[in-house]
């Protein structure tokens, strides 16, 4: 981007120690909005327009724009106060990158300045598929966010507060306006009841928001392979303790049986012992 004035009615300063001025942090721009960047020059004295030129140029580039017709400005009623600014209007992603602000009077100075955009993000939402959750499944949770600028990062956490982000994938996508759609999938294995937040953190803007889900799991909490060996042992013990009841009432039958049989043969001696002996006797 190359913006060339050239003035020649006004009279200015003749140069004695030319210095241009430019912040010395580089600058952030939003997104749509429009942005002065700011740069000055002193050490002149009375001089003719016709000596001075002021451009500016993007260095990243080397494309040129030609004065006002395509965004771009300086102030021209200003520049006799040493004011050398170009007003950038509705900033693009394109227009990132690092600008040179040249003066010319006479003697040549020149100086440059970063400039950054950002676009803040909507607001992140967390989704997920699954039907009929049960503690132990794999399951993808998806936040989504778009319309940003930088690429932002990421963070998700569980309840807990631990940090799952080796567990997750991160696809920016740009639109033609060079701006992001952020789509973060984590992957998780369930547990009976747990919190899962989404943090998007703009690198120039700072922290854009979260979106946080809970998921609570039904049915069994034992993984399938313990549930069937709970019900096998369960099993093993219901048939061990049919078996030692039976036992048990065999043995009590066979008690029984003996003490009746023992009942018996004492009754009938008991009744052949009271029998009277009768002697018959002749005369």
């Amino acid at each position: 981007m190359l913006i060339l004035l050239i003035l020649k009615s006004l009279p200015l300063c003749l140069s004695a120690g030319l210095k241009v001025h430019v912040p010395d942090s580089p600058v952030v721009a939003l997104f749509g909005t429009d942005m002065v960047l700011n740069c000055s020059f002193s050490g002149v004295n009375s001089f003719n327009q016709s000596q001075l030129s002021v451009f500016w140029q993007l260095a990243d580039t080397q494309q040129s724009v030609h004065s006002y017709s395509e965004g771009t400005s300086l102030f021209s009623d200003q520049l006799a106060l040493g004011n050398a600014s170009l007003l950038l209007r509705s900033v693009r992603v394109a227009d990132e990158g690092t600008y040179t602000c040249f003066v010319r009077v006479e003697a040549y100075d020149k100086a440059s300045i970063a400039m950054q955009v950002a676009a803040p993000y909507s607001k992140p939402l967390v989704t997920w598929e699954a039907d009929n959750p049960k503690p132990g499944d794999v399951v993808e949770l998806t936040c989504l966010a778009f319309g940003g600028y930088p690429e932002a990062d990421v963070l998700w956490q569980d309840g807990s507060g631990n940090n799952l982000t080796e567990n997750v994938t991160v696809s920016p996508v740009a639109n033609e306006q060079g701006l992001f759609t952020i789509q973060s999938v984590l992957t998780v294995i369930l547990e009976p009841s747990n919190t899962y937040s989404c943090r998007l953190t703009n690198p120039l803007l700072g922290d854009e928001g979260n979106a946080s889900v809970t998921i609570t799991a039904q049915g069994s909490s034992f993984p399938p392979v313990a549930l069937w060996v709970t019900v096998g042992l369960a099993v093993c013990l219901l048939v061990l303790l049919v078996a030692l009841a039976a036992v048990c009432h065999r043995k009590i039958k066979e008690s029984c049986e003996e003490i009746r049989a023992v009942r018996t043969n004492q009754k009938h001696r008991e009744e052949k012992e009271a029998t009277p002996l009768i002697i018959s006797s002749q005369r």
